[in-house]
């Protein structure tokens, strides 16, 4: 009789527990989603405000890149924010399509940062062993990411082809 009773003390004190994290993990999950929000609407307020100021001071073909840059940034950051979505609603971290997506904006951001470096260097007329040097890595690196952008391209489609049912899922995690 004592060993019954202690044992429902235990299981009530392990559900609590239980329930005290999940609860805990919510308002994490929505803590993290408000800050990413935010992280979004100023990334897009200062993407607005680089575009305004290059309209006026008609240097819009200097401020695109930059422009372009910061709504890749937001890009990335929604994506993030759409997997905290997801983890938030079903409970489950399972969701790599979004990160994938993350890292291909990402990676092609920065293709795009490469570009605008590569251009720079070479508008300045000349030609120096250092601007060579640069631009042997430069071009090294964008191949990488070429790969990395076909790799990650290649990952979600086979994801998005073989997406587990959602049995199929509930039945992995017991």
């Amino acid at each position: 009789m004592a060993e019954e009773r202690s044992s429902r003390k235990e299981e009530r004190l392990g559900r609590r527990a239980g329930d005290f994290l999940r609860e805990a993990e919510v308002v994490i999950y929505y803590t993290v989603a408000v800050l990413l929000a935010v992280t979004a609407a100023v990334s897009i307020a200062s993407a607005g405000h680089m575009l305004w100021n290059g309209i006026v001071h008609w240097t819009m073909a200097a401020e695109t890149l930059r422009v372009l840059d910061q709504l890749l940034i937001v890009l990335m950051v929604v994506e993030i924010l759409h997997t905290v979505r997801i983890s938030i609603r079903s409970h489950i971290l399972l969701a790599t399509e979004p990160f994938l997506v993350v890292g291909l904006i990402a990676s092609i951001r920065r293709v795009l940062v490469i570009s605008m470096q590569m251009s720079t260097l070479t508008k300045e007329g000349k030609w120096s062993a250092d601007g060579a040097s640069i631009f042997r890595s430069s071009m090294l690196e964008l191949a990488l990411l070429v790969v990395l952008v076909l790799v990650l391209v290649l990952s979600i489609t086979l994801l998005r082809r073989y997406v587990p049912t959602p049995k199929d899922l509930t039945e992995s995690l017991d």
